[in-house]
């Protein structure tokens, strides 16, 4: 009799297992996955200007169209002070940069639950999600940037010696978007209300920060506390570096130390809950 013929071995399938880090982030995975966040800026784009009529215009009518409401009852009826400028150009300039921190704030909040189904079925590092929206609204601020120009230039308002240090000031407002926006993100996971209360927040954001109003209006010792509002010292600084506006050392300080809390403990409270977004998205 022959033996029984043995079946061949069924190899058995190769199962990688991926473990979210805990602590830093990891660079050199993030260099990996840079096609993956150049994908998502230009998508999120792409998608927020789809079927629109005006297209990319809205990101110039919206601070635009502010200013002029802004100079109409503010600036002729209120006779609101603007430290010597023009108030449209005033307001303006503090527009641009404040638009730019809310259109990423919003974008960078709404990041993870937008991209539910892509959270459920692939692994990537969930930090490039509200990191695209923050570059993307990067995209929005850049295209505002020439009215910014033409009102300089209908004015004949000469560029400040200190314009070298604009980047900075929008690297800050972006900073505070970004830390701001790790904490909301993660947070509109769990809770959906997030999503409803942003535009209040952003509302009563506005109205306490330097943009309609100098901060000169606000005595020495509450304009340090003042401070405590990250987008208090980048608004100021981006009209001293722009227009020569009065430079407050002390209120651009304590913006900045509040930017770097919200960064970092945004970026603590962001890892410590993307192991359970899958779950709970």
């Amino acid at each position: 009799m022959t033996a029984p013929e043995r079946s061949p071995e069924v190899a058995e399938p190769r199962v990688t297992l991926v473990r979210a880090t805990k602590g830093a982030v990891d660079l050199q995975e993030l260099w990996e996955y840079r096609e993956l966040l150049y994908y998502l800026v230009w998508r999120t784009i792409k998608v927020r200007y789809k079927q629109t009529l005006l297209g990319v215009s809205w990101a110039m009518l919206q601070p635009l169209l502010t200013m002029l409401v802004l100079s109409i009852f503010l600036g002729r009826m209120a006779r609101v002070p603007s430290s010597g400028i023009p108030y449209p150009l005033f307001a303006y300039a503090g527009l641009v940069v404040w638009t730019y921190f809310t259109s990423a704030l919003s974008q960078s909040t709404q990041s993870i639950v937008e991209q539910q189904a892509m959270i459920t079925r692939v692994y990537f590092p969930r930090i490039l999600l509200p990191v695209s929206g923050v570059l993307a609204a990067t995209v929005d601020m850049l295209l505002s940037l020439p009215v910014l120009v033409g009102l300089m230039l209908l004015y004949e308002f000469p560029l400040s010696y200190a314009a070298w240090t604009l980047p900075v000031f929008l690297l800050l407002a972006a900073a505070a978007a970004l830390g701001i926006g790790l904490w909301l993100s993660a947070l509109n996971v769990r809770y959906r209300d997030v999503r409803y209360a942003i535009p209040f927040l952003i509302q009563l954001w506005f109205l306490s920060t330097p943009v309609m109003y100098p901060s000169s209006l606000l005595p020495h010792p509450w304009r340090i506390l003042y401070g405590i509002n990250p987008m208090a010292g980048v608004v100021e600084g981006f009209r001293w570096a722009l227009l020569g506006t009065e430079f407050h050392r002390s209120l651009l300080l304590v913006s900045i130390a509040s930017i770097l809390v919200a960064l970092a403990g945004g970026f603590h409270y962001f890892r410590r809950m993307e192991a359970t977004f899958a779950d709970v998205v």
